[in-house]
């Protein structure tokens, strides 16, 4: 390993990305500490791990591999213990034929190979990724894994699980000590932490007549996941209300709580329950919320540099409202959170009313709604006046007395951040109409209008180009030119996005600067389709349209856009 390790160094200092200084320095220090020399150099800020990864790869001519994008099968990983893993500083990554391919941050490393092949019976074939890569991993894979659906289910015996009658009939002991039982406690843990490796946003399960069944939303689709036996309901509802502290023995009223789980390292994930009771028993949906996961950077969140630079000019005037609209699940809480997150400094006075409050940003005076008591987001918000505020954040203006008390607040010298359900940007000033709201104090309130959608993004690891139909681009809207530039791009489907060809999400943006021009149709009673069309005119980028820009990048496929965006001409 020695004589490994200097042969990396000398070829690094060969290559004249490091200093010979720095190597002997890195040598002290990984003598100190006994790691690997790449990790000390990046330690040290020598060199960046993804310069040594690329490095390595392209001397010893062994391909790279992302371990962050890339997802491990569990039969992979049980080939490899983690002991061994962590010796060597390997992962099993796939298996192809008689070869299992190994992430290896020392490719040369003939013990490790060997070994490998000993244990494993199969040939080894390496490829490159960096120490703190595989680190991170083995952490990830070695303490998430658990048992797979079968293993669980192997621990229940059919002849155990008795159907006790009518679900009325069941009494609080049988649910408590059904719910206490291994089995069931195993299966609630892996669905919980399978949703969290898939990625997933929501978790469903879901009894019926004659089935039960639990269904992951994963970028923004439902799919089913597995099927356990229907005489688990029970048992599997009143382990989550357990672990949600709810009240087992109500199960004809609707319940909601929460769920707080740590996986190691400092990496926490809220899960939000809501159970219902249905004809059939509790349906229960989890909403995940990764508190690591949290992307609060704007520049990241999807927006093309125009309408990003409308809504850095509307949030940090120093009073008015900006209003960001679209249906649940289109990503407005990340927004205004970015938005919070950009305008949180110790000058200002920032509070909030959420329903519910979905993440803790440090700084600001977040607020639960309690509907139950009285603490509505009108209460809420008549309360903050009397705090000394310089910005506030309503969760949702439901109705005239919240839009009333919020366009007042924006007129009084404070900034008013907020979101509403509407189909497109113009279409939100008619709601604000429909409500109560005079056009004279929409006009000297509202800096600006946000409607967002989440597109699905074509999966990086298996995309490629391809000729579109030119008929579904034109349905799409695009132009003859647009149509003749378009980069497209589709994703055939891979073990990394579990072959639905779509990874992660990007936000398509439409931003409605509420000028002079804007104003005047309000205060002439114009109607949405007036207003849009100003907008168009004055620049806004519709919803179809950033679509259409994020298909010709290749970011996503036209299908996806049509999905998710109504057609311009029906606007």
């Amino acid at each position: 390993m020695a004589t490994t390790t200097n042969r990396l160094g000398e070829l690094l200092v060969r290559e004249k990305l490091i200093s010979l200084a720095q190597l002997r320095h890195a040598q002290e220090e990984q003598q100190k500490s006994g790691k690997n020399l790449g990790a000390t150099l990046a330690k040290l800020g020598y060199i960046a791990d993804e310069d040594i990864t690329t490095f390595l790869s392209q001397q010893y001519r062994v391909p790279t591999v992302n371990l962050e994008e890339y997802e491990i099968d569990s039969d992979i990983l049980k080939l490899v213990q983690r002991e061994q893993c962590e010796r060597h500083c390997v992962i099993p990554v796939s298996r192809t034929g008689n070869a299992l391919i190994v992430a290896m941050a020392d490719p040369t490393n003939l013990n490790a190979i060997d070994d490998l092949k000993f244990l494993t019976g199969y040939n080894i074939e390496p490829v490159i990724a960096s120490e703190t890569a595989i680190t991170t991993a083995i952490e990830r894979y070695y303490t998430e894994a658990g048992p797979s659906y079968d293993d669980v289910m192997a621990g229940f015996d059919e002849n155990d699980i008795v159907v006790t009658g009518d679900d009325a009939d069941l009494n609080l002991m049988e649910l408590e000590k059904a719910s206490e039982d291994a089995p069931v406690v195993r299966l609630v843990n892996m669905i919980l932490l399978n949703a969290i490796k898939k990625g997933a946003s929501d978790i469903h399960i879901e009894p019926y007549e004659k089935k039960f069944r639990v269904r992951y939303r994963v970028d923004g689709v439902l799919a089913e996941e597995m099927s356990p036996p229907l005489k688990l309901k029970n048992a599997i509802s009143s382990r989550l209300k357990i672990m949600s502290s709810l009240d087992i023995a109500e199960r004809r009223l609707p319940q909601d709580g929460r769920i707080k789980l740590k996986l190691g390292k400092g990496r926490e994930m809220d899960f939000r329950v809501s159970v219902l009771p249905t004809i059939w028993g509790e349906k229960t949906v989890l909403r995940l919320l990764d508190k690591g996961n949290l992307q609060l950077d704007m520049t990241k969140l999807g927006f093309d540099p125009k309408p990003l630079e409308d809504f850095m000019w509307a949030i940090h005037q120093p009073w008015g409202m900006v209003l960001v609209t679209g249906p649940t699940g289109s990503g407005k809480t990340t927004t205004l959170y970015s938005a919070l997150s950009d305008l949180n400094k110790p000058a200002h006075n920032i509070s909030t009313a959420e329903d519910p409050v979905e993440y803790n940003l440090h700084g600001i005076n977040q607020v639960q709604m309690h509907d139950d008591i009285g603490l509505n987001f009108a209460a809420a918000l008549r309360s903050f006046l009397r705090q000394d505020p310089d910005i506030l954040m309503v969760g949702e203006i439901r109705d005239f007395e919240t839009a009333e008390i919020a366009v007042k607040a924006a007129l009084t010298g404070h900034m008013v951040l907020s979101t509403l359900h509407t189909n497109d940007a113009p279409a939100t000033i008619s709601r604000l109409l429909n409500m109560g709201v005079e056009p004279f104090l929409i006009t000297a309130s509202v800096n600006l209008v946000l409607a967002q959608r989440l597109a699905r993004k074509c999966c990086s690891d298996c995309k490629q180009p391809i000729k579109g139909d030119r008929a579904i681009l034109e349905d799409c809207g695009f132009s003859p030119d647009q149509i003749a530039r378009a980069k497209q791009q589709k994703g055939v489907g891979c073990k990394t996005c579990n072959g639905s060809g779509y990874k992660g999400r990007v936000a398509l943006y439409e931003v409605m600067r509420f000028n002079d021009t804007l104003k005047e149709l309000v205060l002439q009673g114009a109607s949405t389709a007036e207003l849009k069309a100003a907008a168009i005119r004055n620049g806004m980028c519709t919803l179809r349209m950033s679509g259409i820009l994020k298909v010709m990048d290749g970011m996503t496929t036209p299908e996806e856009v049509m999905r998710v965006t109504i057609s311009d001409s029906s606007g």
